[in-house]
């Protein structure tokens, strides 16, 4: 496995995934589709700094595990990618959504934001492990 490839899916899958949590999961529809009282109050800059290294960790779990696999093209990493979402996220969040009160338009975006993540760095996995 080339380290230097991984290096640049990491860096450049996890900015386009680090805005797509913003466009799916952001201000908009934090404002409008949840509810005050599930969300901490005063500690909001920590937590995005504490949050934002985390695409960067899943792009860079998800290259090295294609690498290790053996997964060359982009079909068969987006088809991987589809898998880890059926896997964990979404059982994770409609769990979460079952027992605690998140609204489910907010629920279905960051679902949603999710597959795309990992849809990004599934295809940058395939093309650039080539």
């Amino acid at each position: 496995m080339e380290w230097t490839r991984v290096v640049l899916i990491t860096i450049g899958a996890g900015v386009v995934t680090s805005l797509t949590d913003w466009f799916f999961a952001g201000d908009w529809i934090h404002r409008r589709f949840t509810y005050p009282e599930v969300w901490r109050k005063g500690l909001e800059m920590r937590a995005i700094a504490l949050a934002s290294p985390l695409p960067f960790l899943t792009c860079a779990v998800f290259a090295v595990l294609c690498g290790s696999l053996k997964i060359h093209s982009i079909g068969s990493a987006v088809g991987l990618a589809g898998a880890i979402w059926l896997i964990g996220p979404l059982p994770m969040l409609l769990t979460n959504a079952a027992f605690m009160k998140l609204h489910r338009v907010f629920v279905t975006a960051y679902a949603t934001g999710w597959l795309v993540k990992l849809v990004i760095v599934g295809a940058a996995a395939g093309w650039l492990l080539r």
